[in-house]
C-alpha cells in the first residue's frame, strides 16, 4: 500500500474533482491505497438517506441495527429480511452517489451459500450494491458464493453482534490469544472475496495490525483510529438515541433535543391558539 499523503494531497472520493458518479466497491478499495479515510453511517430513510448523500457521505448501511432504531426490538436478532426490504428500496432511491449496502439479517444466511444468495438477491433487487453478513471462517463458503455470483460483499468480524448476544453480549475481542482468531477472520473473508471489513470493538492494536496487512478496507467501530473508515449509527451520532452508549459513540448533535423542543413548541402554541394563524390559513 502507498504510503499516507497529507490531505491536500488525497484525491477525495466526493468534494472538488470528484469523477465518480456513484460510489462502488472498487472505488473504496482505491481509496485504501491512496492512504484516504472514509466514513459510513447507517441510514433507513428517505430524509436521512437524502442528507447524508448531500452531506458526502460515502456509504450509507442500511443495518440490522433498524431492529432497535425503527422498529424497537430490544437486539438485531428478530428483524427479518421483510422488514429491511422496504428500508433498503427507500434509502437506495433516495441517493445519488453513495454506496448503499444492505445487511443480511440474523437467519437469512447462516444455513449456507444457497440461503445467503437468495436472501442477497432479493436485497440487489431492492436497489442494494452490497450486502454485509457477519461472521470470519465460518461464513467464507457464503461469502465465495456471492461473489462468484457478482454481488458485493462487505465482511464483519470481531464482535459480531446478531450471534454475541446470545452468548454473553458487548465483549471486546482481540485481546491475548483472541487476537490470533480475530486475525484469521480477517483474514479469511478477505481471500473468499469481501471487498471491505467492518471491525466491531476490536482492540486498536490488533485492528491496525489487520489493517495494515489486509488489502482491502477496513472499517472501525470501536476498534481505533487506525482502520481505514469508520462507522456509526446514525441516531448514536447524531443524539437521537439515549441513554447509556458504548464508549466508542461520539455525539455531533443532540437531535433529539431539538425535536422534543419542537413538538412541545408546536403543542403549545396549538394549546394557545397561536397556531394556525392567518398566514397558514386559506381564504
Amino acid at each position: 500500500m502507498s504510503q499516507s499523503k497529507s490531505p491536500d494531497e488525497i484525491p477525495s472520493l466526493y468534494g472538488p474533482g470528484k469523477t465518480v458518479k456513484r460510489v462502488r466497491a472498487r472505488h473504496l478499495v482505491d481509496a485504501k491505497e491512496r492512504g484516504e479515510k472514509w466514513a459510513m453511517l447507517t441510514s433507513y430513510d428517505t430524509y436521512t438517506a437524502s442528507l447524508f448523500d448531500e452531506a458526502g457521505i460515502p456509504v450509507l448501511l442500511v443495518g440490522d441495527s433498524a431492529a432497535n432504531n425503527v422498529y424497537g426490538y430490544e437486539t438485531t436478532v428478530p428483524v427479518t429480511v421483510d422488514e429491511l426490504v422496504p428500508l433498503v428500496a427507500a434509502v437506495a432511491r433516495s441517493t445519488e452517489r453513495c454506496l448503499v449496502v444492505a445487511d443480511l439479517p440474523f437467519g437469512s444466511y447462516e444455513a449456507g451459500p444457497a440461503q445467503a444468495l437468495e436472501t442477497a438477491v432479493r436485497f440487489m433487487k431492492a436497489g442494494a450494491h452490497a450486502v454485509k453478513l457477519e461472521g470470519g471462517r465460518r461464513v467464507a463458503e457464503q461469502i465465495r458464493a456471492l461473489t462468484d455470483a457478482g454481488i458485493p460483499v462487505m465482511g464483519h468480524v470481531g464482535f459480531t453482534p446478531q450471534s454475541e448476544h446470545a452468548v454473553g453480549g458487548y465483549r471486546v475481542q482481540g485481546r491475548d490469544a483472541q487476537a490470533a482468531e480475530v486475525e484469521a477472520d480477517a483474514h479469511a473473508v478477505a481471500e473468499a472475496g469481501a471487498f471491505a471489513v467492518v471491525l466491531e470493538m476490536v482492540t486498536a492494536a490488533v485492528a491496525a495490525e489487520i489493517t495494515k496487512r489486509l488489502p482491502i478496507p477496513t472499517i472501525g467501530i470501536g476498534a481505533g483510529p487506525d482502520t481505514d473508515a469508520q462507522v456509526l449509527v446514525w441516531q448514536d451520532m447524531a443524539g437521537m438515541r439515549r441513554g447509556r452508549l458504548p464508549r466508542f459513540v461520539k455525539r455531533y448533535a443532540e437531535v433529539a433535543d431539538v425535536l422534543q423542543d419542537a413538538a412541545r413548541a408546536f403543542a403549545d402554541e396549538v394549546r394557545g391558539g397561536r397556531f394556525p394563524t392567518r398566514e397558514h390559513s386559506f381564504e
